[in-house]
């Protein structure tokens, strides 16, 4: 019989009861059935986990796992499933991916002892959602590759290639300056109804999969009941500049903003 562990995916307020009927039958990693871990007097917050085999998670596997693309894309895709068939239904706090205790007991101890903080953080985040703003930088084949340099011109070839080369450096500084143009713009929108933003770091190699170079990469925790005329607002205040594209992507469970849920001791791996 193959051993398994506990793989936790979020922390969650089950309000009516509800939650492990709505989650009967939806797959979690590694094809698991999830359930709810549940403590006495808990103001009916929970923690969604699923058995995993220990093998596959145990620290060293797990580093070696982190390496694959295939099963980290197979894992990730089963994790946000989970999260979001929650977060269609109430308050969620996500936990990173791939967190796992020893056994429903150690979650169960987890949750007793941060108790108070899981309840305050799923008021806080109580029909609000994620949206992803992302700022690329798409240089024209112009600017990326310089012409044939003209020999007609009345300039040698040597001095019309440097010329050719002042003129794409030049038209690329200002598609970056207008990138900083629209990140002004998008980050006004936004405002007009985000009560939080996170700034992650640009994604760079397999991350950045769009066309372009990733400048910005925004985190907006919005009100549920705004969350359409955010993205219209956004979208719109980017229009207008070539050179330069906005994505935005959501809503999502908000994922960003789940700090309080982050690095307990008892977890047994975290990547």
């Amino acid at each position: 019989m193959t051993a398994t562990i506990s793989y936790a995916y979020a922390v969650a307020r089950d309000a009516d009861g509800s939650l492990g009927k709505a989650l009967s039958g939806l797959p979690g990693v590694a094809e698991a059935p999830v359930h709810l871990v549940r403590v006495e007097h808990s103001d009916n917050v929970v923690v969604a986990v699923s058995p995993v085999p220990e093998r596959d998670f145990q620290e060293t596997a797990l580093r070696a796992h982190l390496e694959d693309l295939d099963w980290l894309e197979s894992v990730a895709r089963a994790h946000h499933r989970v999260i979001e068939a929650l977060a269609a239904r109430t308050a969620v706090l996500p936990l990173r991916l791939a967190t796992v205790y020893l056994d429903d007991e150690r979650v169960r101890l987890m949750l007793r002892a941060r108790h108070e903080a899981f309840a305050g953080r799923l008021t806080d985040l109580a029909a609000q959602v994620e949206w992803g703003v992302k700022i690329y930088v798409e240089a024209s084949a112009e600017t990326e590759r310089p012409a044939d340099p003209p020999t007609d011109a009345g300039l040698s070839p040597g001095r019309a290639y440097l010329s050719q080369r002042r003129a794409q450096r030049h038209a690329r500084e200002d598609t970056y300056r207008d990138a900083g143009q629209v990140a002004e713009r998008v980050e006004a929108a936004a405002r007009a109804y985000a009560v939080d933003r996170v700034q992650h770091r640009p994604q760079q190699g397999e991350l950045a999969r769009g066309p372009g170079e990733n400048v910005i990469n925004d985190a907006y925790l919005v009100p549920l009941q705004q969350a359409e005329d955010f993205r219209a607002d956004v979208m719109q205040a980017a229009e207008g500049i070539p050179g330069v594209r906005v994505e935005v992507t959501g809503p999502w469970a908000p994922y960003s903003f789940a700090t309080l849920a982050e690095a307990e001791p008892l977890k047994r791996a975290t990547p």
